[in-house]
């Protein structure tokens, strides 16, 4: 059985981290989301891949290849313009023979759902309880069967959410080949199935266990947590003497944690690191290759990407850093609101009362700047010395 991972989208919501790539890329664990996926699908089997790019497709191509690192087969699809689901699935149409799998680029699932969908024989859609399903499409069941499926309603009718990940017969491309465009001017494939639904094809559904939906970029933070929680302990670079590593901590390649480092797991560091002397990190913190953490820094519960540096006398707590950032001596980011409310960022409730900041690549602070709760500041942006961020600041903006 193959599976088809839709990974063609920018992923809007999640600006400004998908500036420079696509949401697919995204690292979790030091590991792309899409990675994750197919780690998932291998465990469960799955040996034949096809991932549906688009935008920034070479970076997909560039790191998976044919798939020889993981053991796989790797092919692509190439989606020339994002039209929706359907029209994604649309542009495998020749390269399948037989029931397929497809799984939605921007979630992560397991291996023991994945395994059970691939032992249905007609068409499923994988479901997953919510207690808010705003924003999510929901179905409405009847027995074994969905009797209606809903795109995003400001009213669900249901709490079970659509989790993305199907298992289809060929008979699917009948329905995509009749499926007219959605509001939203896009060819999608619940609508696909609804015509389905009402033509009197059974449409089943499966109950998941795990399922990690990746909206906005807070949501990183969670799924981060999550994946951090299953990671085993190893030290292929250095601990100096006098660094206290506890719990599970995961260290890469040529990375020196130096003398009076405190580390407290779980925690992942990439390869050819730079760590203390005297920091603190501590747990569900994802650090990526080639960076720094300096002396008197203190980070936890962040995604700190590849090439970044926190060298002096910094706090990041429940932020997303992205690619080549450089913060001054002192620059330190707001995590939680003087009343201890929920955090809004960019107009939106994140129903997250520790809410750091969202910080595209490139940023450079200077000494002393402060960056408020719930900020997104885009990539390029220099802040100056002394300087307070709040709210969303656009790419390339000079802040003094």
């Amino acid at each position: 059985m193959k599976a088809i991972i839709l990974a063609a989208g920018e992923g809007s919501r999640m600006r400004p981290l998908t500036y420079t790539r696509p949401k697919v890329m995204l690292p979790l664990a030091n590991k792309p989301i899409l990675e994750h996926l197919l780690i998932e699908a291998k465990r469960a089997g799955i040996r034949q891949f096809i991932f549906v790019v688009g935008y920034r497709d070479e970076q997909v191509r560039d790191y998976f290849g044919k798939g020889e690192k993981w053991g796989v087969s790797i092919d692509y699809s190439t989606q020339r313009r994002q039209l929706g689901t359907a029209d994604a699935i649309k542009t495998v149409e020749g390269l399948i023979d037989g029931n397929f799998l497809m799984i939605n680029g921007d979630i992560v699932v397991n291996q023991k759902d994945i395994s059970s969908l691939t032992n249905k024989s007609n068409n499923t859609l994988s479901v997953f309880e919510v207690e808010d399903a705003k924003d999510l499409g929901v179905v409405e069941v009847n027995e074994e069967r969905i009797t209606h499926i809903y795109e995003k309603t400001e009213r669900p009718p249901s709490h079970r959410a659509n989790a993305g990940l199907y298992l289809f017969t060929p008979d699917i491309f009948d329905a995509i080949a009749r499926t007219s465009k959605s509001l939203r001017g896009e060819y999608e494939i619940t609508d696909s199935l609804q015509l389905m639904i009402e033509q009197g094809h059974h449409i089943s559904y499966q109950e998941i266990s795990y399922w990690l939906d990746l909206s906005y970029p807070w949501d990183l933070l969670t799924a981060n947590e999550s994946l951090l929680a299953g990671i085993k302990s190893q030290n292929l670079g250095e601990v100096e003497e006098n660094a206290v590593v506890k719990g599970v901590v995961s260290i890469g390649k040529n990375t020196v944690v130096r003398s009076g480092s405190y580390i407290v797991g779980p925690v992942i560091i990439g390869q050819d690191c730079n760590i203390g002397p005297n920091c603190y990190i501590r747990p569900s913190t994802s650090i990526g290759d080639n960076c720094h953490i300096g002396s008197a820094v203190e980070v936890k519960n962040s995604i700190i990407m590849k090439g970044s540096k926190i060298p002096h006398h910094n706090y990041v707590g429940d932020s997303i850093i992205g690619e080549g950032c450089n913060f001054g001596a002192g620059t330190k980011i707001a995590n939680l609101r003087l009343d201890k409310k929920d955090i809004t960022a960019a107009g939106m409730d994140t129903r997250k009362r520790k809410l750091g900041a969202i910080i595209g690549d490139k940023v450079e602070t200077g000494i002393n700047a402060c960056i408020n709760v719930g900020s997104i500041i885009g990539n390029n942006t220099h802040i100056g010395p002394g300087a307070l961020v709040s709210g969303v600041i656009s790419p390339d903006s000079r802040i003094f």
